[in-house]
């Protein structure tokens, strides 16, 4: 849990404690994804948080456990994201053709979690093999993303589109591909146009859900 030791609530400068506080934990989250997302989560010290941040080491303890519940907030904080975008996407391009729904559905997880290299490094690397706890953390979104995927194929065989098997291990294959493609992507200074990974995502699990 964060916030273990409550700071004072007495105004200061026109602010709240509680709007100074806000503040600094923005001011952490900020210097973690660009910490992480540049020099990785391991040659992160929590002093260079600090200093990046303009903050005490007392203030991030206030916040945060430590570097670990940062790293997950942030991983979090980019999965809701992502989450979101995807199901807006595919709900606006509803009444569309399978491929359009799908083009516009991984066009807007990409844009979430690619656009900036920093978050593709938090969602896909820098999370793995830190700590038995985040890596619960990182499975309970990958079984999240898994039965949007899931729902999304069975849209599919109910409006005659796809074929009617079970979609467990193919989804978990698609979220691979994806996940590989966006490390790639992000460790190459993004080379690749993210239209071209948009179109290779969408023919990839169109072509999952169309063949026997």
């Amino acid at each position: 849990m964060s916030g273990r030791n409550p700071a004072p609530r007495r105004s200061y400068g026109g602010r709240s404690a509680e709007e100074r506080r806000a503040e600094r934990r923005e001011r952490l989250l900020a210097a973690g994804l660009d910490l992480f997302g540049t020099r990785g989560y391991a040659a992160t010290s929590i002093e260079r948080l600090c200093a990046t941040a303009s903050v005490s080491t007392r203030n991030f303890y206030e916040e945060f456990s430590g570097r670990e519940e940062l790293l997950t907030a942030l991983h979090r904080t980019i999965n809701e994201r992502a989450s979101r975008a995807l199901a807006t996407a595919f709900a606006e391009a509803a009444g569309a053709d399978l491929v359009t729904r799908v083009e516009r559905a991984v066009r807007a997880f990409l844009t979430v979690t690619a656009s900036d290299p920093r978050w593709a490094r938090i969602a896909f690397v820098e999370v793995i093999g830190v700590s038995a706890g985040l890596e619960r953390h990182r499975l309970s979104w990958h079984g999240q993303w898994e039965d949007a995927l899931l729902a999304m194929t069975s849209e599919a065989v109910g409006q005659g589109e796809a074929v009617d098997r079970d979609y467990r291990l193919t989804v978990i294959a698609i979220i691979g591909a994806v996940n590989n493609l966006v490390h790639h992507w992000s460790a190459r200074d993004q080379a690749i146009p993210l239209d071209e990974i948009t179109a290779e995502m969408t023919r990839l699990i169109v072509a999952a859900v169309t063949r026997p």
